[in-house]
């Protein structure tokens, strides 16, 4: 991957990190790939983990009567266990519940959503957007186990997010599920499925799908995945951190829903289909989309990051221009090299991570410092935990530009632009 423009992002929490490591050579588009360019121009919106609402809550929560003081201590204890910096220690914004007055971390659903439209409905004029994973918290759909799944889709999709469709008739959001989607049923998780592929703007064709965007004129093909199935069915172990915030293997292995283990031979057979749609696609620009991200910044997901890697990361570095992910809940662009796959000497994949559209979690920059120096084949362009936003990816011909925008978290509204950085359309394998 050709980086045609550098700004490096800075963590809220004092991420520092080496300009060696994060510094990027300006070059030209290769004379190929100019004389292949497209004339279509697309505007996509990206944003993923918004599905955190006050009214669908851990039962804790309504339990429990936090005051602001314990909130804060409980958040102190957690950056200790987690590894991560004393002297970086942030607080995450605070919502006093009416219920029963306790304190508890503030969703940034509204604040996001209300900020994602005035951006679309501004100069980026969005054509379609995706949306990555859980889409519902804490516990995703019951199938209406609980009579509440009509008005948990209002709340969590149709309310905040049916107004970005209204400018463009084939405007859509394009969905996967996350693990949060997952934890109910298998029952569960498909009614989302279902209401996804029936309510427009959003749209799902099953669990994994591919799809050339109207917007788009076929210059771009969106290939959506469920990883959390992918994980399900391989081994994923427990992430664990030495006191200086690097990797230590465990032994101990997580344990998956036995309902979103694959139960079909499509499922068992994703990673095949992912293959051969991307070598298939005559699309100018193959983007992938998913829940669990390739690499992150937080240090609680490594493991997870492992085994997806080892799954499709090859795949993805032979034919996949771009990869989208979300869960952790944070902001961030890395690029990995493919030097660890048996793609040959391809470019660097981008893969940007856009998990704060409702909940914010910080990065660790310790562990950061750690990963950088343990995987040479990664680089880290911008990583920045406890905040909300979303990402634009806009794609001119053979360049394509992701900005990162912010939402304040004080409720004081609007949006800004903290990082951007543009990639040349990777150099494919031939098919």
């Amino acid at each position: 991957m050709k980086l045609l423009k550098n700004s490096i992002g800075l963590s809220a929490v004092a991420l520092l990190l080496s300009a060696t490591l994060l510094s990027c050579t300006s070059v030209d588009v290769n004379p190929k790939q100019q004389a292949a360019q497209p004339s279509t121009d697309v505007s996509i919106l990206v944003f993923g983990d918004s599905g955190y609402h006050y009214d669908y809550l851990e039962a804790e929560d309504y339990e429990i009567v936090v005051t602001e003081e314990s909130f804060k201590e409980k958040e102190r204890r957690d950056w200790i266990e987690d590894k991560r910096p004393i002297d970086e220690l942030a607080f995450s914004p605070m919502y006093r519940l009416p219920r029963n007055g306790s304190m508890i971390t503030a969703s940034g659903l509204e604040p996001v959503a209300n900020a994602m439209q005035a951006y679309c409905a501004g100069a980026a004029d969005c054509d379609f957007g995706v949306m990555l994973g859980d889409n519902i918290y804490p516990d995703g759909a019951t199938a209406n186990a609980d009579g509440r799944d009509t008005q948990r889709f209002r709340d969590l999709f149709v309310t905040p997010f049916a107004g970005l469709g209204r400018r463009h008739d084939d405007f859509r959001i394009y969905s996967v599920l996350g693990n949060h989607d997952w934890r109910t049923s298998r029952e569960g998780a498909m009614a989302q499925v279902q209401f996804l592929e029936q309510t427009r703007p959003f749209y799902m064709d099953g669990l994994f799908y591919r799809v050339q965007p109207p917007a788009a004129h076929g210059d771009v093909e969106v290939f959506a995945i469920d990883t959390e199935v992918l994980l399900s069915a391989t081994t994923v172990y427990k992430a664990t951190l030495a006191d200086d915030a690097s990797e230590v293997r465990s032994e101990k292995r997580e344990k998956p829903l036995k309902w979103a283990v694959p139960q079909t031979d499509a499922e068992r057979n994703m990673v095949a289909w992912l293959e051969d749609s991307l070598r298939s696609s005559k699309a100018h620009w193959k983007i992938v989309i998913g829940h669990h991200p390739l690499w992150s910044a937080a240090g609680s997901k490594f493991e997870q990051a492992h085994a997806l890697r080892r799954l499709i990361l090859p795949t993805l570095c032979r034919y996949a221009d771009i990869y989208l992910a979300g869960h952790e809940h944070t902001m961030e662009v890395h690029t990995d090299d493919c030097s660890q796959t048996d793609a040959g000497a391809l470019d660097p994949l981008p893969q940007i991570v856009s998990g704060s559209a409702a909940k914010m979690r910080p990065i660790n920059s310790a562990f950061i410092r750690n990963q950088l120096a343990s995987y040479p084949q990664l680089r880290t362009l911008y990583a920045k935990g406890l905040t909300w936003g979303f990402a634009h990816l806009s794609i001119e011909g053979d360049k394509a530009t992701v900005k990162i925008i912010e939402v304040p978290t004080d409720g004081s509204g609007g949006s800004r632009v903290t990082f951007e950085q543009s990639f040349a359309r990777r150099r494919q394998v031939a098919s």
